[in-house]
């Protein structure tokens, strides 16, 4: 018997008993369509998370964080001078692996307010222009501020759209783009003008599902007017970072604020957990907030941090009042949680799998039980152990690949089941590979599945499966 001929009865077996063949296969196809399901969510939720990661800087950004001094340097800690602009020229001469630095003076507490509105962003810091490539910011309406800006310490400051939502009202609610550009606001009590706006960052799913609502009939609110939470773009935890960020000029920060006598992170006893207003406010140092600096080449991290460390031991004269921190934790985070759904996910969709094999295999035997006599004839006028045992065997194998490609299809339709019952802010991804290996895993259990039926099958003694009634 050749192999076409087997396929064709293999089908043709599939077709006579076809309930009995659907419900052979459901395993499968339920193993074949979660596993499939399983890795398209996992893919989602891994691009979303590096997609969040590359938000905040990416690997290549380093933080240098002021710290306590060490307890074998507290008898210099009078000196401590912690992160200051003097470090950025330092590394800027000194420190060849790092590409970009960004001094940052932040202010914690401070309030925006507009037309009787007012909000606290998220992100409320004193920054150079080169902030905008630091944090991969891009401009929407308006412009960044410049060196000039900076210089004379201009009353202007470059908005996210959370900012903006919560001053002018967010598009949805207003029903038209809203360019604040132009307007002015004000910080702690001293008016600013709003130069430029950054574009609204949000992941693929959520885009998609803003542009979903958008065609959704709006619900009218019902009771008494108030506030419910977050505003209705929400997001992952980066990217509402970044759409709450308001920037102003570092020297306006120092200037303005200090001469207000308005608290800024990072200065001598500064309490960063406590709301700051004008009764509790201290005048600040120069002491910057954080440094944060990109190094050119993420496999060479730690020969950049000790450059960076180098530097900043001699311009702080030995004390070591700074600690660095990285995004390695985050990615090593992502990739180990990223491996345990999958291995977990492997495991369930595997046990789906193997369950369906075990049916494949009953199905099996119990059609040799019924074809003992078909079997005996066969092998009475001529036909080889072998052919039997292939025959059986391509049967098997016929039923796992059926519903694999069953379970392939239906696993687009699962996906989207669960995406309806559980929504999440990543789309699942279903990828090929993902495809391939639950396919192939499918044939693997039907080979598997048939071998054991195939063997008792060729092993029949044709007087005795003659003689079987």
């Amino acid at each position: 018997m050749n192999l076409g001929n087997a396929i064709l009865i293999g089908f043709k077996e599939i077709w006579a008993h076809k309930f009995r063949s659907l419900l052979t296969m459901l395993g499968i196809i339920l193993g074949v369509s979660s596993l499939v399901a399983m890795s398209a969510l996992v893919k989602g939720m891994e691009v979303g998370a590096k997609e969040a990661l590359i938000a905040i800087g990416g690997l290549q950004k380093v933080r240098i964080e002021p710290q306590d001094v060490p307890i074998q340097q507290w008898q210099r800690k009078d000196q401590a001078v912690g992160v200051t602009i003097n470090d950025v020229y330092a590394l800027e001469a000194s420190a060849p692996l790092v590409t970009k630095i960004s001094p940052e003076m932040r202010l914690y507490g401070a309030t925006a307010t507009k037309s009787g509105k007012s909000f606290r962003p998220w992100n409320c810091t004193g920054v150079w222009p080169i902030a905008l490539e630091m944090y991969e910011h891009v401009i929407q309406y308006g412009r960044m501020f410049n060196e000039i800006d900076d210089e004379m310490a201009r009353n202007v400051c470059v908005i996210g759209t959370g900012v903006r939502d919560e001053l002018f009202g967010s598009p949805e609610d207003v029903g038209e783009e809203i360019n604040p550009v132009g307007e002015t606001i004000n910080i702690n009590g001293q008016p600013f003008t709003i130069i430029g706006m950054f574009e609204h960052y949000e992941s693929e799913q959520e885009r998609k599902e803003r542009e979903l609502a958008k065609l959704q009939p709006r619900q009218a609110a019902t009771g008494p007017k108030r506030s419910r939470g977050w505003s209705g773009r929400g997001g992952s935890f980066a990217f509402r970072l970044k759409n709450n960020t308001l920037y102003m000029p570092l020297n306006t920060v120092w200037m303005k604020f200090r001469a207000a006598g308005v608290g800024v992170a990072g200065s001598f006893g500064t309490n960063k957990s406590a709301a700051i207003t004008p009764d509790t406010a201290i005048v600040p140092d120069p002491r910057l907030s954080v440094l944060e600096v990109k190094i050119a080449d993420v496999d060479r991290m730690n020969v950049a941090l000790q450059q960076i460390r180098n530097v900043l031991m001699a311009t702080h004269k030995g004390i070591e009042d700074f600690s660095f921190r990285t995004q390695e934790e985050w990615a090593e985070n992502i990739n180990t949680f990223i491996h345990n759904a999958r291995m977990s996910g492997g495991i369930i969709a595997g046990i789906s799998l193997l369950v369906g094999g075990i049916g494949i295999m009953n199905i099996m035997l119990a059609s040799i039980s019924e074809r003992v006599r078909e079997i005996g004839i066969r092998k009475a006028v001529g036909a080889a152990t072998e052919d039997v045992f292939i025959q059986i065997l391509v049967e098997s194998i016929v039923i796992a690949i059926f519903g694999g490609l069953v379970g392939l299809v239906a696993s687009y339709g699962l996906v989207r089941v669960i995406v309806s019952f559980s929504s999440t802010e990543n789309a699942p991804i279903i990828t090929v590979t993902a495809m391939s290996i639950a396919f192939a895993f499918s044939v693997c259990v039907g080979i598997t599945a048939g071998l054991f039926p195939a063997f008792k099958a060729a092993r029949l003694d044709p007087i005795q499966a003659l003689r079987y009634e």
